[in-house]
């Protein structure tokens, strides 16, 4: 059965209007359902925000039903959305993508393509780069998303098959690690994943200059990570490990550098800040070397580069303690 539902979730950004129109032009069958959740925070946000966005859907309009989530993140929203699916599969679809031309009649043969041990197929994920320069830091990451296993950017999965495992874990509060979370506990089930055909088209959206120190953050999701799935979950989810392990050293040879002048040991406050200076430098590089390289940039490299480390660290061992403890999401069916 290739009937479906899409689930949207948002904070109603000025992407969505554009994720909807491009999904109401795909061609091929439509969607049984299209429920858009707005996780915009409080129990009653403005509902005329959403007015433009649903005006573009056109006959897909009376499919569509406005679900809220009061906030509590995309994992939280996505399981609000899949309550209200019953159709046999659905589709992620994040709010800042745009689906293409043939869309629709491409993840109908996905689907139908799908062996029944396959619980999930995940689209192709096109990220658009600047031709006439070099992309920037921001941009690099972003583009590191057509490369990502499970993303929920364009992901269809069974409805049962995530009923049977629960849905998604609510508490990755942001847009990360959820969607690996969910398909390692799939795969954990005995399912299969695999790559399909159709294709989903993923700008750069405009991002603050410090938008690479705001996601550290991430790290106290990875810290849930290891405590759910164990210390090789980078393995199994084919994610990239990152400097973890050079911030936490560059971090502590800085903060041993201050520490050890504050005691008067002249010396080896030297050496650790030179090791402190050198692992920063070398990071800022890393980062600066494959870019524009212009004022703005250099200097936001710069900057970022030396607060990063600590950053990451202070998340990183913030989210080992906070989920010490943390049992392991249980199947429904169990």
């Amino acid at each position: 059965m290739t009937d479906y539902a899409v689930v949207i979730p948002t904070l109603v950004r000025d992407t969505l209007a554009d994720c909807l129109a491009a999904l109401a032009a795909a061609t091929g069958p439509r969607p049984e359902q299209i429920l858009v959740v707005d996780d915009r925070p409080g129990p009653a946000p403005d509902p005329a925000a959403l007015a433009h966005p649903l005006s573009v859907l056109g006959d897909l309009r009376e499919r569509t039903v406005v679900l809220h989530s009061g906030g509590r993140g995309p994992a939280a929203a996505r399981n609000t959305g899949l309550r209200g699916v019953t159709a046999p599969w659905v589709a992620f679809l994040d709010d800042d993508v745009q689906v293409g031309p043939h869309w629709c009649a491409q993840l109908a043969e996905d689907l139908a393509e799908a062996s029944p041990d396959t619980a999930g197929v995940q689209g192709v994920i096109a990220v658009p780069l600047p031709g006439e320069r070099r992309p920037t830091d921001w941009e690099r990451g972003t583009a590191g998303l057509a490369q990502a296993r499970w993303i929920t950017a364009d992901m269809a999965y069974r409805t049962d098959a995530l009923k049977y495992v629960g849905g998604f874990d609510e508490r990755f509060r942001r847009a990360f690690r959820e969607d690996a979370d969910l398909a390692l506990r799939v795969l954990d089930a005995g399912w299969r994943i695999r790559q399909g055909r159709r294709t989903t088209r993923h700008p750069v959206r405009p991002a603050s200059r410090w938008v690479s120190l705001h996601a550290q953050r991430g790290n106290a999701d990875d810290a849930l990570m290891r405590r759910l799935h164990g210390p090789d979950w980078w393995e199994r989810a084919y994610a990239p490990r990152g400097r973890l392990r050079s911030h936490l050293a560059v971090t502590a040879a800085g903060a041993a550098a201050c520490l050890l002048a504050a005691a008067g040991y002249r010396r080896p406050a030297a050496a650790c800040a030179a090791g402190w200076a050198v692992g920063t430098g070398e990071f800022a590089w890393a980062r600066i070397a494959p870019g524009p390289r212009t004022r703005e940039e250099v200097v936001t490299m710069l900057a970022t580069s030396a607060l990063i480390p600590p950053a990451a660290t202070w998340y990183w061992l913030g989210g080992r303690w906070r989920h010490r403890s943390a049992p392991a999401w249980p199947e429904v069916a169990s």
